[in-house]
């Protein structure tokens, strides 16, 4: 099938809306950080790519249209190099909000760990927290310091890819540019507005423990 969208925008950026909204533009699969709840097999593979080793991208991805939110969005750049007509997606939001967002969020459930869930989740949340020290920052739980590795991945994204292969998006912004870049008329209905910071603990139970 081949990927049409790379996604470089780090989680917590909209990525669970661009998700859908991309399924409905392609008509087919897109790779997110659910996708390792749905195929637990996958983690390992993650697991080493965050080691040094990384699998043949194409043949990983090769069942989904587009990718977006970690962990594909920590290894944008190769997984673009296997798919040279993808376009670059990058979503982004203003450093504060999303830290914010990260740290209530995704860096929270990192920070308690999990009580129960048993080996697939620890697993998991190894290759999460691996992910966040070997590929963002050491200092992930600093506010200070993944505010600046939250900057200096963007800049790197913008400074890597050609205007014309780069599409940019905030929260918000709707269909039009990535309508216009994949050239498909936008759909007459609202851009999916899902997994905001209040839906994503109750999901994951983090009011309650």
């Amino acid at each position: 099938m081949g990927l049409r969208v790379v996604g470089a925008g780090l989680g917590r950026t909209g990525t669970h809306s661009l998700k859908l909204a991309l399924e409905r533009l392609l008509g087919g699969r897109c790779y997110h950080m659910l996708e390792t709840f749905e195929h637990p097999e996958h983690i390992a593979v993650w697991q080493r790519a965050v080691d040094g080793h990384t699998p043949n991208w194409a043949d990983f991805l090769d069942e989904y249209t587009a990718a977006v939110d970690w962990p594909c969005a920590a290894f944008w750049a190769d997984i673009a190099a296997a798919s040279p007509d993808a376009v670059v997606l990058l979503s982004t939001r203003d450093a504060d909000d999303w830290w914010k967002s990260a740290h209530n969020t995704i860096f929270d459930i990192l920070r308690r760990g999990a009580s129960d869930g048993g080996p697939v989740v620890a697993a998991q949340l190894r290759m999460v927290r691996d992910m966040l020290r070997n590929c963002f920052t050491p200092d992930w739980t600093d506010e200070a310091a993944a505010k600046a590795a939250y900057e200096r991945h963007n800049a790197r994204v913008r400074a890597s890819v050609s205007s014309r292969q780069l599409v940019e998006w905030t929260p918000g912004s709707g269909w039009d540019s990535l309508c216009a870049a994949l050239e498909i008329p936008a759909p007459d209905e609202p851009f999916p507005h899902v997994n905001t910071t209040e839906e994503f603990r109750a999901m994951a139970g983090l009011d309650t423990q």
